[in-house]
């Protein structure tokens, strides 16, 4: 939900997804002298609740001396920035956000100008398509302050439902719940499930299966039963689905050996009719679901759940190679046009060469206002390109970390030149997964991961925004990484999003959640220890938001 409110030459747009609001700020440049920071007060009229939203910066003349990692009202310490974000609102709840422009002195705050905005969260559950972001950071300020400097399984006991260890179901964030909300809301006779996974030992959701399977509904699985040098995913799977007791409804994809099916979707069928998806990139395992930043995506359209079906009846007969390719690129043909079809299209994978990852850079090449970028293992040829070239204005990336897996040497150092070229331009902003390793910078806490994670320790999502804040967004976002292996090798699926503003909005929160998240973690790593906690400005701080540099390009982007 999008909703603009002016007064003046002030002026804020509100962008509403399920937990997070956006608030794009701008004030007339002629009227920021002696501008001090926006106060932000909040009322939610669902829970009958109001009160100031709260910053990490104080003015030095009236710093109350809180300790580290404390938080500070906005009507004391406004925040300096014209983009700001509340990532502590809920679904479905209806607020007003007051936007107070604010001068005067740090110890006599004046308001200079002043909007509401009313908007209402959007629901998980009611849309055709309903997005699930699970928490992903769970290296954070908040954790701390909610569980102290423990890991998840040290908060409280892990019984067979995770949900009730209050770490575990704050990292879920919904998503689990939903996931085995979907298993468990099946109905015998009426209803089945196709299962397609790669990572599927998770044994508590092995349970929520095998209890379904047993009160009669028809449940049949295809995993990755391929082993690497350690076994895996195969093995692990294996072993699961044995102590679980789920061998008779499930089949093994093993060819080819080379490659990993790395589908996460279930579909669910009425009377025998495919009636809808959930897929994106979340595994089926703790880590996948707790643990780095991940992703559900459910679509409730029956032509989108029937392609899918003819997919997993594919992967189900584990074909080689060359037959699979042939079967997918006949059940999801690629698009003919610049942009894609109205609606949404889907992809699958393998296919024969790389015109469906030509494709998605194509598409990213449309953007005109922003683009928006997750990249779990190292950034593609393509895709640097297109963040070389692209006439988007306002263009971000969140990577795991600057490259994908490589060994030191020379190689690694070209690719992580590369990047370093490519942050070099002020149109690119990039941020790359990191934490807060110590409690001696700025007034932070210390920050811990999860230790749910080997691989991938923040960011495995998958997924492009173009154009988000437009009327006519493209969101691309599945299992594939975008890269060549997702595209020619593995079993892989993919939803192009093209017109739909809710989910384009969704995407949109969570992507800025966790691009800040880890821009400002990793900005730490260029500080020393002995540096002393940077207070609120007195001084024009506003005047980098406008002319020729990066802040006016994400105020104008983010503003009406």
């Amino acid at each position: 939900m999008r909703v603009v409110r002016r007064s003046g030459g002030l002026s804020v747009r509100a962008v509403a997804g399920t937990y997070v609001v956006m608030l794009g700020i701008d004030l007339a440049e002629a009227e920021c002298e002696g501008l001090l920071g926006f106060t932000i007060h909040r009322t939610d009229h669902t829970a009958g609740e109001a009160g100031y939203l709260t910053g990490m910066k104080a003015f030095a003349e009236t710093d109350p001396g809180f300790p580290p990692g404390a938080v500070y009202s906005t009507d004391q310490h406004p925040i300096q920035s014209f983009q700001w974000a509340d990532y502590s609102a809920k679904p479905e709840h209806k607020y007003t956000y007051r936007v107070l422009a604010r001068g005067g002195t740090p110890i006599g705050l004046e308001t200079l100008a002043e909007v509401s905005v009313p908007i209402t969260t959007e629901s998980p559950t009611t849309g055709l398509q309903d997005v699930f972001f699970n928490r992903g950071v769970a290296a954070s300020q908040e954790y701390v302050r909610r569980f102290g400097d423990r890991t998840p399984d040290k908060v409280g006991p892990i019984p067979t439902d995770y949900l009730k260890n209050p770490a575990f179901a704050w990292l879920s964030r919904g998503l689990y719940e939903a996931l085995v909300d979907l298993v468990e809301s099946a109905q015998p006779g009426t209803d089945s499930l196709r299962v397609a996974a790669y990572e599927f030992a998770f044994r508590p959701f092995l349970q929520v299966l095998k209890t379904a399977v047993d009160r009669g509904v028809d449940i049949q699985i295809v995993y990755d039963g391929r082993e690497d040098n350690k076994g895996l995913p195969g093995r692990r799977n294996r072993a699961a689905v044995q102590e679980v007791g789920l061998e008779d409804v499930c089949t093994e994809r093993t060819q080819p050996v080379s490659a990993i099916s790395h589908n996460k979707f279930i579909i669910l069928l009425r009377n025998g009719a495919a009636e809808a998806v959930w897929t994106g990139g979340t595994n089926f395992s703790e880590g996948g679901i707790f643990g780095h930043s991940n992703v559900a995506h459910f679509v409730e359209d029956p032509d989108v759940a029937d392609q899918f079906l003819q997919y997993w009846n594919a992967l189900n007969d584990d074909p080689d190679d060359a037959t699979l390719t042939s079967l997918v690129e006949s059940i999801s043909p690629l698009p003919k046009t610049k942009k894609p079809p109205k609606g949404t299209t889907v992809v699958f994978s393998p296919r024969a060469d790389l015109s469906a990852l030509d494709l998605y850079a194509a598409y990213a090449k449309t953007a005109t206002q922003g683009l928006m970028m997750t990249f779990a293992f190292g950034m593609n040829d393509a895709f640097k390109s297109v963040y070389r070239t692209s006439e988007a204005p306002f263009r971000l990336a969140l990577l795991e970390a600057k490259t994908r897996p490589m060994k030191p040497g020379p190689a690694r150092d070209a690719e992580e030149k590369a990047i370093q070229d490519l942050r070099n331009m002020k149109e690119n902003v990039f941020a790359v997964g990191s934490m807060i390793s110590t409690n001696k910078i700025d007034g932070w806490v210390k920050e811990r991961l999860s230790g749910l994670n080997s691989n991938v320790r923040y960011v495995h999502n998958k997924f492009m925004l173009i154009d988000p804040l437009g009327n006519d967004p493209i969101v691309i976002a599945g299992s594939a990484n975008f890269s060549v292996a997702s595209t020619k090798d593995n079993d892989e699926n993919m939803l192009i999003v093209r017109g739909d503003t809710r989910v384009a909005d969704i995407y949109l929160g969570e992507f800025m959640r966790l691009w800040s998240h880890h821009s400002f973690r990793e900005s730490l790593q260029w500080r020393s220890p002995n540096d002393r906690p940077k207070p609120l400005r007195t001084d024009e701080w506003w005047r980098d938001a406008f002319g020729d540099t990066e802040q006016s390009v994400r105020r104008v982007f983010f503003a009406p």
